[in-house]
């Protein structure tokens, strides 16, 4: 087998710029793991220059290749491109519709069904129109006084709500409400991360979250596993993230096989159904009753080593080296 020269796309610039060079961290090791890939790792910026690992300046470009600044450096040809980006412009779309202008193959969902998941007004009506249940929910298109009225209705009828900026990833530009005097304030900050807003009803629920893949001809949906929060709080960026994080994940959420099998079928069927590829971690509530909501798709879920993804696939018996090489050899070969 000839060589396979491989740009690892890291960071972006965003919110999550960070998380992406660790979820980069352990692309690369387990990319190592394959002989034949010669892996070249470029981080974007903020300001959408790149450079090398080793701080070299370069840009890639329509010909399929990293060109550095300095030219005595010879270009670097590109076979296949990981864009290991949360947030923007990753999950967003924006550098897959790039990819697919110049044609050069990639790993992750395509750009379609990463700005239908991104964006999550665009995906709530994608789950109802796939007979998923979800969140109730209103939409709010600008900060106007009966963008408030809206909301404090909305608070009036549910007890407790989630604002959340549209087109934001990790709870990026999400509040919890519980009292209707911090909601000005509250839209205010939602409308500076996006210029859409959903306004969800508080679902007291267990987080469960199901890794999703493509492998050996399937759609495969792992076991569900669990987020507990400490107290009533929720998932946020800081909690994901934080090196004190109170939050605990069980790799196997301790569910019925019922519920289990249930989970899995609607991961499965969002998944085939909006044209996702390769993978994704899909989220959902189970509420005191029994009732099974779907909250989010992330099309390129963390891979930090505190990450629910890898562990899930691991736990379902899959590796995850072996999992990457057939997805480049396929898109490869294509």
């Amino acid at each position: 087998m000839n060589p396979i020269n491989l740009l690892l796309l890291c960071g972006g610039g965003g919110d999550e710029h960070a998380i992406s060079l660790l979820s980069a961290n352990y692309f690369e090791t387990s990319l190592a793991k394959l002989p034949h890939l010669n892996v070249l790792r470029v981080e974007l910026d903020a300001e959408g220059q790149y450079q090398t690992k080793s701080g070299e300046r370069c840009e890639l470009t329509n010909r399929r290749e990293i060109r550095f600044e300095d030219e005595s450096q010879a270009p670097w040809p590109v076979d296949y491109v990981i864009p290991c980006i949360h947030g923007y412009p990753g999950e967003t779309g924006d550098i897959q519709s790039y990819f697919e202008l110049i044609n050069l193959p990639y790993f992750g969902c395509d750009a379609e069904g990463s700005r239908n998941c991104f964006n999550k007004i665009t995906a709530k009506m994608w789950f109802s129109a796939l007979g998923i249940p979800n969140t109730p929910y209103l939409f709010l298109n600008q900060l106007d006084e009966q963008a408030i009225a809206q909301t404090t209705e909305a608070l009036a009828k549910w007890g407790s709500v989630f604002v959340k900026a549209a087109s934001q990833g990790s709870s990026v530009g999400c509040y919890r409400v519980d009292d209707s005097e911090q909601i000005p304030a509250i839209l205010a900050d939602a409308f500076q991360y996006s210029p859409y807003v959903v306004v969800e009803k508080t679902i007291q629920a267990r987080e469960l979250e199901v890794a999703v893949y493509q492998y050996r001809g399937e759609t495969v949906a792992t076991l569900p596993g669990e987020v507990i929060c400490a107290g009533d709080t929720f998932y946020t960026y800081d909690e994901k993230y934080a090196a004190d994080s109170k939050a605990t994940t069980r790799v196997v959420a301790e569910v019925s096989d019922e519920i289990a099998q249930q989970i899995r079928n609607y991961a499965v069927k969002v998944f085939d159904g909006m044209k996702l590829r390769h993978l994704s971690r899909i989220d959902f509530f189970l509420t005191p009753e029994g009732e099974i909501l779907l909250n989010e798709i992330n099309t390129f879920p963390g891979l930090t080593p505190i990450s629910m993804f890898p562990k899930m696939l691991a736990n379902n018996g899959d590796d995850f080296s072996e999992y990457l090489n057939e997805a480049i050899l396929t898109g490869l070969n294509r």
